[in-house]
This record gives structure tokens, sequence and C-alpha cells, in this order.
């Protein structure tokens, strides 16, 4: 009997504690009054968790086409947030850039500093600007660096040879790839796909640049207050890469860095990512 009455008075209690913050007021607007939140990107493909180089149990794609997946990385910046009350505040451009590496759980949260309030959009850049891009290296630093990443093989994101930043990096295996595209010496039948591009120093290039805009509403606003870690949890499913807006077949594109066809991948970006839920 005790223990029924306890198990009531805690229910009780969480149930006043949820009403309390759904009906506490929101703080004014004041651009100086900056509290943490974290935007979470969870990598999944389609609807399974991400694992690396799983062959046992191969993705696939709409195509037919079996894949693992070896490597994914990507940037995010330029992150701004919208009030309920349509209010804007866009990050400090020197604290908006990250990193997001597939094989290290611990880069998947971007923290940022924004006003107290309660928020319903979220808005983001995949890759790197062009005004950070062509600044002085000395302005590029973290994971900007263009040396902080090591050499291309092992996980760098900046094109030396041609001064630019890898966006998206996704590269795995698929025996749909013939042995004269995969130019692996090893034997393994690998994809990569490398995309870049801002739309150049002083020639025009692509332009790969991929604004994303998520809407809270419907899986839960963000209330930011200094007293709380406020995060914003969004899947980034990979599985949209290939079948996304612009459905592809791995083996007629295993190998994508330079050319129109990387504006293609980078127009399937807007896909990959959902909000799943927001945590206040």
């Amino acid at each position: 009997m005790k223990r029924n009455i306890l198990y009531l008075v805690t229910i009780l209690i969480l149930f006043l504690i949820s009403c309390s913050k759904k009906n506490e007021p929101t703080p004014d607007f004041e651009e100086e009054n900056l509290a943490p939140l974290s935007i979470e990107f969870d990598n999944i493909v389609g609807g399974r968790t991400l694992t690396f180089n799983n062959a046992a149990v191969p993705y696939t794609n709409a195509k037919g086409e079996a894949f693992t997946i070896s490597m994914i990385q990507y940037f995010i910046s330029n992150v701004e947030v919208t009030t309920t009350s349509g209010q804007k505040y866009t990050v400090k451009q020197d604290s908006s850039y990250f990193l997001i590496k597939g094989s290290d759980r611990g880069t998947r949260f971007a923290k940022v500093k924004v006003p107290e309030g309660d928020y319903s959009k979220l808005t983001f850049i995949v890759g790197v600007d062009s005004l950070r891009s062509t600044m002085p290296v000395d302005k590029r630093t973290g994971v900007l660096d263009p040396a902080s990443g090591g050499s291309m093989e092992s996980g760098g994101m900046y094109w030396g040879w041609n001064s630019g930043y890898i966006f998206f990096r996704l590269e795995g295996n698929s025996n749909v790839v013939t042995d004269d595209q995969q130019g692996d010496p090893t034997g393994k039948k690998q994809f990569k796909y490398h995309i870049g591009f801002f739309g150049g120093y002083d020639v025009p290039t692509i332009n790969n640049i991929r604004k994303i805009t998520v809407d809270l509403n419907e899986a839960g606003i963000a209330r930011v207050r200094k007293d709380r870690q406020s995060n914003i949890h969004l899947f980034v499913d990979l599985m949209k890469v290939f079948n996304g807006k612009n459905t592809f077949s791995i083996k007629e594109n295993p190998n994508v860095m330079f050319g129109e066809f990387s504006s293609t991948i980078a127009n399937n970006f807007s896909g990959l990512f959902t909000h799943d839920h927001t945590e206040n």
C-alpha cells in the first residue's frame, strides 16, 4: 500500500514539474543574455543504427545495391535559431563551426550559446561558407585548420592542392563497383563521395554549400534557459544520400569529388536531417 502511494506521489510530482516547464513565461529576447543549447547529430542508415564495415549485414539502397560504410564526416556551420515569435539569432561565427565524425560519438554535439527563449526553427549550413573559406589560415583554427585532419588517408577534410574544404565525406564498399572503377590495389570495391566547392575564389565554380532549415514545432520546441541544457536531437539518415531527392546508383557513380554530379549529391543533403525530439 505504501509503495503504491509513493509511486502515485512520484508521478504527481513529475507531472507538476512538466506542467511548470510548459507554462513558464518566456524570457525577454536579449541578445547578451546567452544560455547553452546543443544540437545532436545522430547518424543512422535507413531505420538502422550506423555501424562501420558491417559486411555481415550490409545496407541496401533504393537501387537494390548492398553496401557498407567505412567513414562519414561533415561540417556543420552558421547556426541560427528563430523564436516562436519570429525573432532570429545567429550564433557568433567564430563559435559556429563543427566537424561531425561518425567514428567519434563525442563530436556529435554542436554546442552553442543563444539568448534565453523558446525556439521553433533551427537553421545551419552543411559545409563551410565562402567568407570563412577565403580567410587567411590564422582565421581558420580548430576544426577548420587545414592541417588538423591529417592526410586524406587519415580523414582529412581539406584539398590542399585545391585550397578548399570537403564539406561532406562518405566512404564505403560495395560489390557493385567494378574492378576498373575502384582503382584500389587492395582489391576493395570502394566508393567515395567527397563533396566540396563554395563558388570559387576568382573564377566561379560549383557551389555545394547547402542551408538546412528544421521545423521544431512538431517534435518539441527548444526552451533555452540558463539553468539547464536544451538539446535538439536530429537523426541524420545517410541512406538519403542515395535515396533522396536525387536517387542514384553506386555502380554508376562510385567516386564523386568534382564535376556537376557532386551537386546532385549535395541537393540530397536537405533530406538527411529529421528532428526526432528536444530535451529541455
